[in-house]
C-alpha cells in the first residue's frame, strides 16, 4: 500500500519543540517514502479546545517547513465515532460506566507517561459480556472490556519489540464520555483511544509517527481495531524531548513553543538542525 501518514496535534495550547520533533520525523518518513500526510486537527475536547490554538498550530507547522496533503477535523466526525460505539456495544465489548471524573478527564486526549488512565477497579464491570443496547445513552460513559492477562505484543520500528498485559498495564478503558450539557444535541464525546483508531482506519494510516509516552496507547488500540475488524498499521514512536530537570516537554512550557521561539527570531532550519533529528529510513 502507498505510505500516508498523519500529524495529529490537539489544538489546546502552543505547539512546542516536543511536537516539532515528533511531527518533523512524521514529514520526513512521509516524504521518504513518497507518500501522503494528513493534518488531523484533534478538537474532542470541549473544554480546552480553541480555535485559535488550531490557527497556530498550522502556522507554526507550516513556518516549520511541513506541509500536509489533507486535512481531518474530530468535532466534525461524531456520528463515526458513535456508530462504533454502538457496534461495540452490540458485540459485548463495551458497558457503561459511571464512576473517576479524573478519568473522564483524561479520556478525550493523548495519555502521556505522567497522566495515563489509571488501572480501572472494574466496579462496573459487568459479570458477563452480554451485548448492550444499540442506542448508547447520552448520560452514561462507556468503557471497553480488555480480554485479561492475555499480552499484547508489537514491533515498533523505533522502539523495538513491545509488550503489554492488560490487567496490570492497564484496565478496562474509557472509549466515551457522556455528554456534559442537559442540551439534547450533546451525545458527548469519544475517547482519545477510540476516535484515534477510527480515523486512522479510515484514512487507511500505514504508519503512525508519535511519541514513545504513548506506547501504551498503542496496546489499548490494538484491542480496538481487533474488536471493531480494523487493519493495524505499523507505529515509529519517537524519542521524548526533556527540559534540563529531565521533565517531559508539554504545552505548559510556553517558554519552549515554537511560537515563542519563532518570536525570538529564530529561523526554522535552526529550530531543526538543533531540536530534530532526521527520521530512520524504512
Amino acid at each position: 500500500m502507498p505510505y500516508i501518514g498523519r500529524l495529529a496535534p490537539s489544538p489546546t495550547g502552543l505547539l512546542h519543540l516536543g511536537h516539532a520533533r515528533t511531527f518533523w520525523t512524521a514529514y520526513e518518513r512521509a516524504q521518504q517514502h513518497n507518500g501522503k500526510l494528513y493534518l488531523r486537527n484533534e478538537d474532542l475536547d470541549p473544554q480546552r479546545s480553541r480555535k485559535d490554538f488550531a490557527l497556530a498550530m498550522r502556522e507554526d507547522l507550516r513556518w516549520l517547513g511541513i506541509t500536509w496533503d489533507a486535512e481531518l477535523q474530530q468535532s466534525t466526525r461524531i456520528p463515526l465515532y458513535r456508530e462504533a460505539l454502538q457496534r461495540l456495544l452490540a458485540t459485548g465489548y463495551a458497558y457503561p460506566c459511571t464512576c473517576s471524573r479524573r478519568d473522564l478527564a483524561l479520556s478525550t486526549q493523548a495519555p502521556h507517561e505522567d497522566d495515563d488512565e489509571p488501572v480501572y477497579n472494574n466496579r462496573c464491570r459487568p459479570s458477563s459480556s452480554e451485548p448492550w443496547i444499540l442506542d448508547p445513552k447520552p448520560s452514561l460513559n462507556y468503557r471497553f472490556r480488555i480480554p485479561a492477562n492475555d499480552p499484547i505484543p508489537f514491533t515498533d520500528i523505533n522502539a523495538g519489540p513491545q509488550t503489554f498485559t492488560p490487567g496490570s498495564d492497564f484496565g478496562d478503558f474509557l472509549i466515551w464520555r457522556k455528554a456534559l450539557s442537559p442540551d439534547p444535541a450533546d451525545i458527548g464525546v469519544p475517547s482519545y483511544q477510540l476516535a484515534c483508531v477510527i480515523d486512522d482506519a479510515a484514512t487507511n494510516i500505514t504508519e503512525v509517527v508519535r511519541g514513545r509516552d504513548l506506547l501504551k496507547s498503542t496496546a489499548r488500540q490494538i484491542l480496538l481495531q481487533c474488536a471493531l475488524g480494523l487493519p493495524t498499521p505499523q507505529y515509529f514512536h519517537c524519542d521524548l524531548m526533556r527540559d534540563d530537570a529531565g521533565v517531559r516537554l508539554a504545552k505548559r512550557h510556553n517558554a519552549l513553543s515554537i511560537r515563542t521561539l519563532r518570536e525570538s527570531g529564530l529561523a526554522p532550519e535552526q529550530v531543526r538542525a538543533k531540536f530534530c533529528y532526521s527520521a530512520p529510513g524504512p
